[in-house]
């Protein structure tokens, strides 16, 4: 199993999810997140002085996917959120050791 986890541009939300649901990717966690990369902020004038925004909206997005949908789910991220411009986010994978559904006590893929 891995963790996937993808920072992006909070407009592209509600086609990545659209995207992932035709594929039959339905545990999503979604947070709203400030944070900057390469992109370093904008500047905004407030007062009529410039402030430059360091920080910027994004939108992370988590699922535990079975290791066989991994490719496919970070393809269909990708290809959603993309605009080419500086700013589209990053993919992140980790590994998960195990998932456990509290409910049922189910352990490993069934408890995805």
């Amino acid at each position: 199993m891995k963790k996937v986890e993808a920072i992006i541009r909070p407009g592209k939300l509600e086609d990545i999810k659209e995207a992932l649901n035709r594929y039959n990717v339905n545990g999503l966690t979604i947070s709203q997140v400030m944070g900057c990369g390469l992109q370093k902020g904008r500047k905004e004038y407030f007062r009529g002085n410039e402030v430059t925004m360091n920080l910027l909206p994004k939108i992370k997005i988590e699922s535990v996917v079975r290791d066989e949908q991994l490719e496919e789910v970070i393809n269909i991220i990708s290809k959603e959120a993309k605009t080419g411009e500086v700013g589209d986010g990053k993919i992140f994978i980790y590994d998960v050791e195990d998932t456990i559904r509290i409910r049922t006590g189910e352990r490993g893929d069934i408890a995805i």
